[in-house]
């Protein structure tokens, strides 16, 4: 085998996205809470950046300064000045081409600003960190500490008292053991015996709310039961050895083990539904988050459907007058280079916000536009949509309209939902019309709810009721919606 060295060269293509494409990229992808964050970041970070106040300038400032700005040169590298016009009514040939060619003539790089903030920013930082703290909830208790709450009032032994406390932090968020007692007990660092374990584990399993301390979801629903529980008697026997056959809807097969009348088992299973197998779920609950639409809808003089980007968020930002005179007189050539590329990073981030402002608008109206019938009627009446359709529209690509819908939403009278609400795939009917999933997935729920219970209909009695309607659909599409639907299946849905 011969072995050698050699060097070959081979040419060939290969896009790259330049630093600033990338994050003008980004900043069209936030969502508007988002956005606000990164401005307030870039207050703090760039010495150049402001906020412009209403009593400050006129509209027409900004492009003064920039003007200014392009006018002066450092280092023999002047600033472009040309700008982005957010809200033009014209097509824009490509979002970011301009951008793109202007980030190539941009320095990379940006210093750390380590400039002493002005008194206004000063105070306005504390403002907005005073209104932060303000609107801070306070901090919710946890089951375990509930419970050892519970526990202190409880007279036992020093050992039972140590280890039930220990017990308890092995709870989950759910109020159940996390591994079984023996396996706790040997793990735990002091010596206890499997008698005072089990009394520990008893003490706890008496405390509020019912079922904590469980090990399996059967010993959860039977510490709920009251001694004067309706049935009492029936629900032992259902949830000891029937759990599985109540989630499949199998009454028969209990009756035919059991003994017991279907009525009975059917009065049972309404006091079993009072059960929680969670009872410790409610000191777990999620905090509600608030939506703030990044786009309205209103109805203009005509009567057509006119789209507005919420822009109440996003404060006019400006380029510091201190520091481009700074930059023009009286400063190092090292100074003038950090300012510069503050300037630099200043300008690029006020010129992909209006670049995000006027994409977001263009994509929100031409969605507008193809969901009309949405709007009036109600989302029974949505059309079929694809993004591709949208850039098409707009003139951009199609990745640019996913990013300009993501996580974004849209305030209109017919409520409030997310932008990518209004797309989706759809089938044709037998007439040949186009129809949105959406509204087949409707159309399949009014056909379940005004089923006979005593005989639900299975998938393909499903698929046969559809057929009627003009909905023509194979059997798996049928159970495949069904189940996304969370609609149990035709057993588990019948009443005896």
């Amino acid at each position: 085998m011969h072995l050698n060295i050699s060097q070959q060269m081979k040419l060939g293509q290969q896009m790259k996205l330049a630093p600033r494409m990338i994050q003008s990229m980004e900043i069209l992808q936030l969502p508007l809470q988002a956005l606000e964050e990164r401005i307030d970041q870039e207050l703090e970070e760039n010495v150049c950046l402001e906020r412009e106040s209403n009593n400050e300038s006129t509209p027409d400032t900004e492009s003064e300064l920039l003007r200014d700005q392009a006018n002066s040169e450092s280092n023999g590298h002047e600033i472009d000045e040309k700008e982005i016009i957010a809200g033009s009514e014209q097509n824009n040939e490509s979002d970011f081409e301009r951008l793109l060619e202007m980030a190539e003539q941009w320095p990379e790089d940006n210093v750390t600003s380590a400039t002493k903030p002005s008194a206004n920013r000063i105070s306005d930082d504390m403002e907005r960190s005073n209104d932060a703290v303000a609107n801070i909830s306070e901090r919710q208790q946890t089951i375990n500490e509930y419970l050892v709450e519970q526990f202190h009032f409880f007279n036992c032994s020093p050992e039972v008292r140590e280890f039930g406390e220990y017990l308890i932090q092995n709870l989950d968020h759910n109020g159940r053991l996390q591994s079984s007692l023996p396996e706790i007990v040997q793990v735990y660092e002091k010596k206890i015996s499997q008698e005072d374990a089990e009394a520990a584990l008893r003490l706890i399993q008496k405390c509020d709310p019912p079922g904590v301390g469980a090990r399996d979801l059967k010993e959860c629903l039977l510490l709920q039961l009251k001694p004067d529980a309706p049935f009492r008697e029936v629900l032992v026997t259902l949830i000891s050895s029937h759990l599985d056959d109540l989630g499949q809807n199998r009454l028969p097969v209990i009756q035919r083990k059991t003994g017991y009348s279907i009525d009975t088992i059917k009065n049972a299973m309404s006091y079993l539904r009072y059960l929680d197998p969670f009872p410790g779920r409610g000191f777990e609950s999620e905090p509600v988050l608030k939506v703030t639409p990044d786009v309205f809808v209103k109805r203009d003089e005509n009567g057509k459907y006119v789209v507005e980007v919420e822009n109440e968020y996003t404060p006019p930002l400006r380029i510091s007058r201190y520091f481009q005179n700074l930059l023009r007189n009286n400063a190092d050539d090292q100074t003038k280079e950090y300012i510069k590329k503050k300037i630099d990073s200043a300008k690029w981030l006020i010129e992909a916000i209006e670049q995000r402002h006027s994409t977001l608008k263009r994509v929100a109206q031409a969605i507008v536009d193809f969901q009309t019938e949405f709007l009036d009627n109600g989302p029974e009446h949505i059309v079929p949509l694809k993004m591709q359709q949208i850039a098409d529209v707009v003139g951009v690509h199609v990745t640019t309209v996913s990013r300009a819908v993501d996580d974004k939403w849209i305030q209109t009278p017919r409520g409030l939902y997310p932008l990518k609400r209004f797309f989706g795939g759809g089938t044709k009917t037998s007439d040949g019309e186009d129809v949105a999933w959406g509204i087949i997935r409707l159309k399949m729920k009014e056909i379940i709810d005004a089923e006979d219970k005593n005989k639900p209909l299975s998938d393909d009695a499903l698929v046969e009721a559809l057929s009627k309607e003009g909905y023509n659909l194979a059997r798996r599409t049928v159970t495949k919606y069904r189940k996304a639907m969370n609609i149990p299946s035709s057993r588990q849905r019948r009443e005896y």
